[in-house]
């Protein structure tokens, strides 16, 4: 849509492109009649607080206008409450078709689409560690209608992590929340359940990035074939002579607490245990962070040696050189990087499939399935001929799977038809001939990795279902 041609001049502050959608959440997109002033707009929405602009998109050449407008507050919350009082409403007594209004989506996505209610109503915190739920609820009950409350914790020890999720009834609420609670609670907006990890570990990353690491893609699980991340940290660094461990020593010029340590080395997944060193003759900051696995440590080193905390001091990150032996890492590490770029070449180019198949492997080897799932044993397909009952949508991140790795998955839990893959794209289908199949795959699969690739497993809709839209609730 062409917004920036089709202003209405507004008056007063306007901001630029780049501000547009700070703070996050506070621009409304509006579907509106043809003949709607922007006057109109104005007096209706001012009550809901400050209006910075209004856009009425317009034809390029007609300048009628398309009956779409945006309109932009100064705080999230107040574009939240607009949303959920002025959505269905009309405008004037004399308008028949009532308006439609939605969160409009950010203008770094590329395309419009609606914000869902689950990424405006749940919130991520950072807590004191001995905080229970009752706590939690007690100190964001003030804000509005809580849904729920819930703490992550280690799954090992079943200690809080000092991180949680309050879920609330409306979007405002949620705002309002992250607008006025204390800063020491670093609340943000938290990732729709859908688009993260069912594990706490996971979660804790996907809403820690927005926050610590600028929006950064997520973590791929083959990390070495991006190799351009590693040679942008330390240009000086002689990897060749450095030791590699599960143990990492943190330098930095501001001191940071234990809390502060945890929570910028939990977002790589297989954190041990972080411990703050005071150095009595500087103000320097010191630490130690220890994972359970050395590939951790090694993606930990690379992705946060340089990383800015707080905003204009670099720490520093190196291994501690705990006498073990890299050689057999290193080496699975480059088996790992070839198989992957192998795969991104492949599913890049559908026509050389048939060799990622085929082409190293003999007939009876079965596929190596690399994950922390647990599968059930291979059971027999069902004929090819046999009736679907349940089929399954698959979505793939960052690449499909190979088809015979799909078939070994996917057929384990019985009544497997077919599984394939949509050409072009990063989606696939599986066909069951028992809906308790196709629902034990969904539980199973939905959202966890299997060599180094996200699943999202749902129910397909039938053909005729799947050009209808989604309705809204509001």
């Amino acid at each position: 849509m062409d917004e920036a041609g089709s202003c209405a001049s507004g008056g007063g502050f306007r901001p630029g492109v780049d501000s547009l959608d700070e703070p996050p959440n506070s621009r409304i997109f509006l579907v509106i009649s043809k003949y709607t002033p922007e006057s109109v707009l104005r007096e209706r929405f001012s009550p809901f607080g400050e209006i910075q602009d209004i856009w009425v998109v317009r034809d390029k050449h007609t300048k009628e206008s398309k009956g779409i407008a945006f309109v932009k507050f100064a705080r999230s919350s107040q574009a939240c409450r607009a949303m959920e009082e002025m959505h269905g409403q009309c405008l004037s007594p004399n308008d028949t078709k009532p308006i439609k209004v939605f969160i409009a989506q950010s203008r770094s996505s590329g395309s419009h689409r609606d914000v869902e209610d689950e990424e405006l109503t749940r919130i991520f915190v950072m807590i004191p560690k001995s905080y229970t739920e009752e706590d939690l609820r007690e100190k964001f009950k003030v804000y509005g209608d809580i849904e729920y409350c819930s703490i992550i914790k280690n799954k090992v020890t079943g200690e809080s992590k000092g991180l949680g999720y309050v879920r609330y009834l409306k979007p405002s609420q949620a705002a309002q929340a992250i607008e006025n609670c204390d800063r020491s609670f670093r609340a943000i907006l938290a990732e729709p359940k859908n688009k993260a990890s069912e594990s706490s570990e996971q979660d804790y990353y996907s809403n820690m990035r927005q926050e610590t690491l600028g929006h950064e893609p997520r973590v791929n699980m083959f990390p070495f074939e991006q190799q351009s991340e590693f040679s942008g940290f330390d240009k000086n660094d002689n990897r060749g002579q450095e030791a590699i461990s599960k143990r990492l020593s943190v330098v930095s010029r501001v001191p940071f607490t234990e809390e502060q340590l945890f929570s910028i080395f939990d977002i790589v997944p297989g954190l041990e245990y972080c411990e703050v060193q005071r150095d009595p003759y500087s103000n320097y900051g010191h630490g130690v962070v220890q994972y359970f696995n050395v590939a951790s440590a090694i993606y930990a080193k690379y992705k946060l040696h340089g990383f800015q905390y707080p905003p204009g001091n670099r720490i520093g990150v190196s291994f501690i050189d705990d006498g073990s032996n890299a050689t057999d890492l290193l080496r699975k590490m480059a088996t790992q990087m070839v198989a992957a770029q192998l795969a991104s070449m492949v599913w890049n180019n559908p026509s050389q499939q048939q060799f990622l198949q085929f082409g190293g492997n003999s007939g009876s080897q079965l596929p190596q399935i690399q994950t922390d799932v647990v599968l059930p044993s291979c059971k027999k397909k069902a004929p090819p001929e046999t009736p679907v009952k349940e089929r399954l949508f698959i979505v793939f991140n960052p690449h499909p799977l190979p088809l015979d790795v799909l078939e070994d998955i996917f057929c384990r839990f019985g009544n497997l038809i077919e599984v394939y893959l949509v050409s072009g794209k990063n989606v696939g289908y599986a066909k069951y001939a028992d809906r308790i199949s196709a629902n034990d795959a969904i539980t199973t699969l939905h959202g966890k990795i299997l060599n180094g690739v996200r699943l999202k497993v749902m129910l397909a809709d039938s053909p005729r279902e799947e050009s209808n839209k989604r309705q809204r609730t509001y």
